[in-house]
């Protein structure tokens, strides 16, 4: 009997056990759910892409600042040279070898400054074209421009004149970088 009785007992635990799993299921089944909240709205999440955007512009205008900057300080070398081998050219005392030394030194001036332009207009249209960047357009406004000027100072050989022209940019794209939070 008294095993009789503990199975009678076991079997009732069983299906007490069961009922009670069932109905625990089934209550968090019919639990409300509270809507989880966002952590991020869409105005934060607008901040933050603005945030980014303008530390990365402020990154990019320090980066040609750095370039410009290097550029213009190997220049003032070269140009020396340059100058120096065009004088000695139109008086006819330059070797064939220095005349072409100083057309591969011009060459080389010219693709620096083209590489430079392009990176100056690149770094001004994504200041145009970013909403967070626009508000700073102001201060960079022109820097392809005055490059292309610099630019065409180099072909013509006036390397000092290009010099200073790009001395311009550095202004401008320092007050840019003054400007930018």
């Amino acid at each position: 009997m008294k095993i009789k009785n503990m199975k009678i007992t076991l079997i009732k635990f069983t299906a007490i056990f069961a009922c009670l799993t069932f109905l625990a299921i089934s209550a968090d089944a019919q639990k409300r759910r509270t809507p989880t909240r966002k952590t991020r709205t869409a105005a934060s999440a607008t901040a933050a892409t603005n945030n980014f955007e303008i530390k990365s512009g402020a990154e990019k205008v320090s980066t040609q600042i750095k370039n410009v900057s290097k550029f213009i300080f190997v220049l003032g070398d070269v140009a020396r040279v340059i100058e120096d081998l065009d004088r000695e050219i139109k008086s006819g005392k330059a070797s064939s070898r220095a005349v072409d030394l100083n057309a591969k030194n011009k060459e080389s001036v010219n693709t620096t400054m083209r590489n430079l332009r392009a990176g100056l207009a690149a770094l001004e249209i994504e200041f145009r074209t970013k909403p967070a960047l626009k508000t700073y357009l102001f201060q960079i406004q022109g820097i392809a421009d005055m490059s292309g000027v610099a630019e065409d100072q180099a072909a013509a050989g006036q390397l000092t004149e290009s010099g200073k022209t790009l001395l311009t940019v550095i202004e401008k794209l320092s007050d840019a970088l003054a400007a930018l939070p």
